[in-house]
């Protein structure tokens, strides 16, 4: 699905600040970083909506489009998609807010698969959503 990139889809579910731990020495944040802080977006989304906990089963077909650089923050939005008994699917957008700017340009998204799981780590059923 094509996916427009002139303003952010989804729920504003985590920002953060890109810092020089979290880049190259050309200054550009590793992608790695910008990943992992989408994984935990998608955690703390995913395990809201099954209200327990969660695991990253996929990510599915992910580029990156712009760089981020440090002093960014790094805005992550998150639509559920679709639901199913024991997983999900999120779609993910990372999007920068330029350093100093209201500027904001999307950096990558991907789409996530997460499976809701028991007591026990076996795969369990996601609760109905309430109205």
């Amino acid at each position: 699905m094509k996916r427009d990139d002139a303003r952010p889809v989804g729920e504003l579910t985590l920002r953060t600040l890109a810092m020089p731990a979290d880049a190259n020495a050309a200054g550009d944040i590793f992608g790695g970083w910008v990943m992992a802080q989408m994984d935990l977006a998608c955690g703390i989304r995913a395990a809201e909506r099954a209200r327990g906990r969660v695991v990253t089963a996929a990510v599915r077909e992910m580029s990156f489009a712009k760089p981020m650089k440090i002093g960014d923050t790094l805005c992550i939005y998150i639509d559920i998609t679709k639901v199913g008994r024991t997983s999900m699917t999120l779609s993910v957008e990372a999007w920068a807010q330029r350093y100093l700017s209201d500027v904001m340009e999307r950096v990558t998204y991907a789409d996530f698969v997460m499976v809701a799981l028991d007591g026990d780590s076996k795969p369990t059923p996601i609760p109905a959503e309430e109205s």
